[in-house]
């Protein structure tokens, strides 16, 4: 069996690099990379670290406007997939580039698999919320990483082909925690516990200059150091908008998943706006402050773990106050062998 894969940004790249080798055990596998994120910060090192082979195929699409580059990725993986005659074409998580791959797939009739079905924000507004909505209707596999995801697609008419399945990245976060170092602590001359950890890269938050600047006006004010791996996005946006980020927060260059995963881990609290980061930072057992006004992750705020604070800089203070973490840590998003169960499902459907 052949099993095109399509990726292109780095929650991809990590989702990959867990299902990749599982996969190629039962079937053949081949990769296409949409260039989605491509500079080395964001794609190699992925490849490079987490040992995900090269690709196949480098669409080299790039960056751009949602329609014209997810046309040009679409334009792409159908001449793949025209080349290749796959079997199934395997799409993970909410990207344009998940969406490409879907749709192209769909057109000429090759079976669709879809890791991370049935995650809802219930926001339209956003532009990943739509892709995945979409990638769910069209696939013939869909993974769940819990039960609320296979309940979304029952309530949209989903039920065939559904299974849950657990979460992939939980699977490659077990893998490797007991290997993470503590070296980019030193490195950066942070004390376990004593700082806060900041992702932000979403158009929601980024493209709006009144959103963007209060969460760094809030964050700038903070009592500790609040340290922020500048995303491409994130960085271009403030440059076009001469926005500045000072006072506690300290800007990095983006790091390679096992040294996040450190950063993760030892920080106080963590804020985001990335679904990954919100999952990975339960798993560690830290608390998260989500920077929107919704999550697809609604378990892990229901567990107290994750609270949504939106865009305002008086609720991202208020989040940043000490308080005690939750007595229970319910087992969220399966139990570490997902992908197992994935790549039996894909050879075997």
């Amino acid at each position: 069996m052949k099993i095109l894969t399509v990726v292109g940004a780095r929650p991809q790249f990590i989702k990959a690099a867990a299902v990749s080798a599982p996969l190629r055990r039962l079937a053949h596998e081949v990769i296409v990379h949409t260039g989605q994120h491509y500079d080395h910060a964001m794609s190699d090192r992925f490849f490079e670290e987490l040992d995900l082979p090269a690709p196949d195929l480098q669409l080299g699409v790039g960056s751009g406007p949602h329609g014209e580059q997810t046309g040009r990725m679409l334009a792409g993986i159908e001449s793949a997939i025209v080349a290749e005659r796959p079997d199934r074409v395997l799409v993970y998580g909410d990207t344009n580039s998940t969406l490409a791959g879907a749709l192209a797939a769909a057109k000429l009739s090759v079976p669709i698999v879809h890791v991370e079905a049935g995650l809802r924000s219930f926001n339209r507004s956003m532009p990943e919320e739509i892709n995945r909505v979409i990638t769910d209707h069209v696939s013939a596999l869909l993974c769940c990483p819990g039960e609320g995801a296979a309940r979304n697609l029952a309530a949209e008419g989903i039920t065939s082909g559904v299974h849950i399945t657990g979460d992939v990245m939980r699977d490659l976060l077990e893998r490797v925690r007991s290997s993470l170092d503590v070296r980019i602590l030193t490195e950066l001359g942070l004390t376990s516990g004593r700082y806060a950890l900041l992702t932000l890269h979403r158009a929601h938050n980024t493209d709006d200059p009144g959103r963007l600047a209060g969460v760094l006006a809030a964050l700038a004010d903070a009592a500790e150091p609040v340290v922020f791996p500048l995303h491409p996005r994130t960085r271009q946006a403030l440059v076009s908008l001469n926005l500045t980020s000072g006072g506690s927060l300290r800007t990095i260059e983006p790091v390679g998943y096992r040294d996040m995963l450190t950063l993760q881990q030892h920080a106080r609290i963590v804020l985001t706006d990335s679904g990954g980061v919100q999952k990975e930072a339960y798993w560690l057992g830290v608390p998260c402050v989500t920077l929107r006004a919704e999550t697809e992750w609604t378990e892990t705020v229901d567990a107290g773990w994750n609270r949504l604070a939106g865009g305002s800089a008086e609720a991202i203070r208020a989040a940043l106050a000490p308080r005690a973490t939750p007595s229970a840590h319910p087992d969220l998003y399966g139990d570490g062998h997902a992908v197992d169960r994935i790549a039996s499902l894909i050879v075997s459907q």
